[in-house]
């Protein structure tokens, strides 16, 4: 049942073998330029660290400081000693640079081999890698991950959906790793081919890189006779393996071995009550060539209390509600991406692509959505038509509290990317 015999660990060792990783990383930590100057301002004394209630003693890490410290300042052993680095996805102007020694990729791949066999990925299994490779942390990550495991590991990288379609066919593919909003996008080329790829020998997707809602998740497996599990990772802590789903598929265990997590409130920096919504941030425990103490994710989620029937002691983090920095105000509305989503992946007449569309009409912020209808339901009955236009607009009101535009449109008529999806589109500016 177990990969690690680290997975069978009490809350009480758990919390023990924390405490003595934090100590140590923040001693390695405190070797970096930027520690020794950011533990001197604050007066910190790492030694005085006795405790994992003092970890909310220590400084936050931010994306910003990352970008400061470029290229080297936050290394804490000499660049001899590296052996790989990585820059964060995402990011704009000076990059965030990740290093890692040989040490650290064997941990990281190591967590990531404890993740795939966590949801029944074997030896035996083929497994198919579409994500992007190079300096992005998800390609590398989890291709090392399955070595590990021992799978027939194929480097499709991303895109080319053709070539993927004809890996999977070919060799038997049984494991994926795949973003969802590519997933949804391969069926429309499945089904240009005439293929149903409910006929593959697919068991098993790792999904993650870009939030996505339970409805979406319910919709993959159905569309591919699969299971799909949630993964949960970033550059900064490595990249994916971070926390994972079991085959409960209720909620990410973060591996409390190598992670210290934290819930805190995204404007005060407190942390909030076990069960509410807050920032993730998270300590690196395992890494030597560059620890991070106290990273601010900007990722929106929430420890979840009840035990999970899987055995596992370690704590599980809530499906991500999206970004702090995604979040959209209308008419005085806070408003995420996700729960639009959620809302149009419940509807059996939508299909897979949808475009939220921010506006402004004088001094009024307005919210547009796009949203394609599956070829059965695209009628010529202009009254069917705008009868589930507007449930969707109503669907769409009760969950966001602001009445949107809703327009329906043919299915294949919104852009499409064969990478993350660009789901909202800001035209406020411009309407000034």
């Amino acid at each position: 049942m177990y990969y690690d015999e680290a997975e069978k660990l009490s809350r009480l060792e758990i919390e023990r073998l924390q405490l003595m990783r934090l100590q140590r990383t923040l001693a390695q930590a405190a070797k970096s330029p930027f520690y020794t100057e950011r533990f001197k301002e604050c007066g910190l004394d790492v030694d005085a660290v006795k405790s994992l209630d003092d970890v909310t003693r220590l400084p936050f890490t931010t994306k910003q400081d990352l970008r400061d410290s470029y290229p080297d300042k936050l290394l804490a052993m000499p660049q001899s000693e590296m052996v790989r680095m990585h820059v964060s996805s995402g990011t704009t102007g000076t990059p965030t640079v990740i290093y890692h020694t040989q040490k650290d990729l064997e941990w990281w791949a190591s967590l990531m081999a404890r993740c795939m066999h966590m949801v029944g990925l074997r030896k035996t299994d083929v497994f198919q890698n579409m994500s992007g490779y190079g300096l992005f942390t998800g390609g590398l990550g989890i291709h090392c991950g399955a070595e590990k495991l021992g799978c027939l590991t194929i480097p499709a990288g991303a895109g080319n959906s053709h070539r993927q379609i004809k890996l999977l066919m070919d060799f038997k593919v049984t494991g994926i790793h795949i973003i969802p909003s590519y997933a949804l996008y391969l069926t429309t080329i499945f089904a240009e081919l005439g293929i149903d790829p409910r006929t593959l020998p697919l068991r098993i997707a790792l999904v993650g890189a870009e939030p996505y809602t339970e409805e979406s998740r319910r919709r993959l497996e159905a569309l591919y006779d699969m299971k799909c599990y949630n993964s949960y990772g970033l550059s900064e802590m490595n990249g994916p393996g971070v926390a994972f789903e079991c085959t409960e598929q209720h909620g990410m265990h973060v591996w409390e071995d190598a992670y210290l997590p934290e819930i805190v409130d995204p404007v005060t920096g407190e942390p909030v009550p076990d069960g509410e919504y807050g920032e993730l941030v998270m300590t690196s425990l395992g890494r030597e060539g560059m620890p991070i103490i106290r990273y601010r994710t900007r990722d929106i989620t929430r420890f979840l209390t009840e035990p999970c029937a899987c055995g596992r002691e370690h704590r599980r983090i809530d499906r991500l509600q999206g970004r702090c920095d995604d979040m959209m105000i209308v008419k005085g509305c806070n408003i995420f991406p996700m729960q639009i989503e959620r809302i149009l992946m419940s509807m059996p007449e939508v299909g897979e692509n949808y475009l939220i569309i921010l506006e402004r009409e004088g001094f009024i912020d307005n919210l547009r959505v796009k949203v394609e209808i599956r070829d059965e339901f695209f009628v010529e009955d202009m009254r069917q038509l705008g009868s589930l236009q507007k449930r969707i607009a109503a669907r769409l009101r009760d969950e966001i509290l602001v009445t949107p535009k809703v327009e329906l449109v043919e299915r294949n008529s919104l852009p499409k990317s064969e990478g993350k999806a660009k789901r909202v589109v800001d035209n406020r500016e411009q309407g000034a």
